[in-house]
């Protein structure tokens, strides 16, 4: 008889997201297969079941979610290096080079037609997942596997769109719009890095809270028609060197572009399908200033981090709000739906 497992599986085609027994998959060549022990839940799933997101690469009408994993390597394939071994602690890369474009035959340079597992593949809301050999990451003992489950996306995003898209440097007066689970890590990062002062933007007073907690430097209302003004002072009358949209909405990205320096620039890091409007642009083109749009993080972001967290130079345990076992997983999505709490980051515990 196969054995079974229970998995989170959306079908994109009509939009219904079910937990489902389906058979526990098998590794093949360079494969192994994960145990898992955590999986995030990120608004990218939530807009994956609403439909607002669609799969560029998926092959098949039904997908299991979950692109930020971790667990433990339960069962190895051929062709899989002797250092990984059973019972080894370990994250995946959240993505997957595509191996057929130029690039990838190369291998010099990063693939642009990236796969994501949990929404170009199956991902991790599940009880196993497979992944290349390619993308695992060792987990330190230290590091507890619900937190390191949410490094690829919750914190490696927010990362490489400071250290790269960006390229955030020292004493840089910094904003960011949104302080969810993206957000609430932009703010500890750029503390990190030495951004100041650190503007934070959010409607909810719980979330600006939350951002002083994480580091920022002043906190304000998005619905304060001084907001400008207030961004100003608090620059020294500089203006944003640096701004970023976490929130994915288009009244942030006008606001936040109105409050850059001149060659100041916006990165664009939440999703929306909404066109971007920028409403003075004389104004920002005479300024030089600039608009970026950011996607994910590279495999070397996500190593990084788990070698500051190793050096505790990163502390995470203030980002898992809560773990709630794969059989809620639905509940998981609606809680995410309803807002409100604003949960940094929910954990699903297969």
């Amino acid at each position: 008889m196969t054995a079974t497992m229970l998995a989170g599986r959306l079908n994109v085609d009509t939009a219904r997201f079910a937990l489902e027994e389906i058979p526990v998959p098998e590794p093949g060549h360079g494969e192994v297969r994960i145990r898992v022990r955590a999986a995030g839940v990120c608004l990218s799933d939530v807009h994956l079941v609403d439909g607002s997101l669609r799969p560029r690469f998926l092959e098949e009408s039904t997908v299991t979610l979950g692109h930020e994993v971790a667990g433990e390597i339960d069962a190895l394939g051929p062709g899989v290096p002797e250092d990984w071994k059973p019972g080894a602690r370990v994250l995946l890369q959240a993505g997957e080079r595509c191996g057929r474009c130029a690039r990838c035959v190369r291998y010099t340079e990063p693939c642009l037609s990236t796969r994501t597992r949990g929404v170009d593949y199956d991902g991790g809301w599940a009880e196993y997942a497979l992944a290349t050999h390619h993308t695992l990451v060792s987990v330190p003992d230290e590091l507890p596997l619900e937190q390191a489950a949410i490094v690829p996306d919750a914190v490696s995003t927010p990362w490489a769109a400071l250290v790269s898209t960006a390229d955030v440097r020292p004493a840089q007066p910094v904003g960011v719009w949104g302080v969810g689970g993206l957000g609430a890590h932009g703010i500890q990062l750029l503390r990190l890095i030495g951004a100041a002062p650190i503007v934070a933007v959010d409607p909810l007073e719980s979330a600006r809270a939350r951002a002083l907690d994480f580091g920022a430097d002043a906190v304000f209302d998005p619905g304060d028609p001084e907001l400008p003004r207030r961004v100003g002072a608090a620059t020294g009358g500089r203006g944003l060197d640096a701004a970023f949209d976490f929130a994915g909405v288009p009244a942030v990205r006008e606001q936040a572009a109105e409050c850059l320096a001149p060659q100041g620039k916006l990165t664009l890091v939440g999703l929306t399908p909404e066109p971007l409007t920028i409403t003075n642009g004389v104004r920002f083109s005479f300024a030089k200033q600039q608009v970026l749009g950011h996607y994910g993080s590279s495999p070397a972001h996500v190593e990084q981090l788990v070698e500051l967290t190793r050096h505790r130079r990163l502390e995470l345990s203030r980002s898992v709000s809560d773990t709630m076992p794969l059989s809620e997983a639905g509940a998981a999505v609606e809680r995410l739906q309803r807002g409100g709490d604003t949960p940094i980051r929910l954990v699903l515990t297969p």
